[in-house]
C-alpha cells in the first residue's frame, strides 16, 4: 500500500475489552491474567509454557472447546498476589515492569527470562500488587 494522498476514514475501536478464543482442552477463570499461545494465538492462563506476555485478565469463565472466548480487560490496574522472598514487590518497585509467576500472581524479577512481563506496577499494599495490564 502507498501512503496516503488525502484525508480517510480510519476505523477505530475500544481497546480496553477484546475477545480470545480458549486454546481447545484449557480451563481459564475469571479474574485470572491471560496471555497468548505463540504457536496460534489462543488465550490461556498467564504463565503457561509458549505463552506470551500478559495481554489481559479474564471477565469470564470458560473452558476452550474450540469456539468459547475469554472475554479479557486490558489497560486497568488489577490486584494481584505478591510472590514471596527475593521476588517479592514492594514500594520501591512502583513503575517497573511485574513479571507472571501463574495466572493470579507476580513476582519482581523474569526468573532468568522465565517469566513473561504481567505489566507495569502501579502500587503495592499488604495484601498485593496493583499491575497495568496490557
Amino acid at each position: 500500500m502507498t501512503a496516503a494522498t488525502q484525508g480517510r476514514n480510519t476505523n477505530r475501536r475500544d481497546a480496553q475489552r477484546v475477545g480470545h478464543l480458549i486454546n481447545p482442552g484449557t480451563q481459564i477463570w475469571a479474574g485470572t491474567m491471560i496471555a497468548l499461545l505463540t504457536t496460534n494465538g489462543n488465550a490461556v492462563p498467564a504463565g503457561t509454557a509458549g505463552s506470551g506476555d500478559a495481554v489481559g485478565v479474564a471477565q469470564n469463565d470458560g473452558f476452550g472447546d474450540g469456539t468459547v472466548q475469554a472475554d479479557a480487560w486490558r489497560g486497568h490496574a488489577f490486584h494481584f498476589a505478591n510472590s514471596a522472598a527475593a521476588d517479592q514487590i514492594t514500594r520501591a518497585d512502583i513503575g517497573a515492569k511485574a513479571f507472571v509467576v501463574d495466572d493470579q500472581t507476580v513476582a519482581k524479577t523474569d526468573n532468568s527470562a522465565a517469566r513473561k512481563v504481567a505489566g507495569k506496577i502501579i502500587d503495592v499494599d499488604a495484601a498485593g500488587v496493583w499491575v497495568l495490564v496490557g
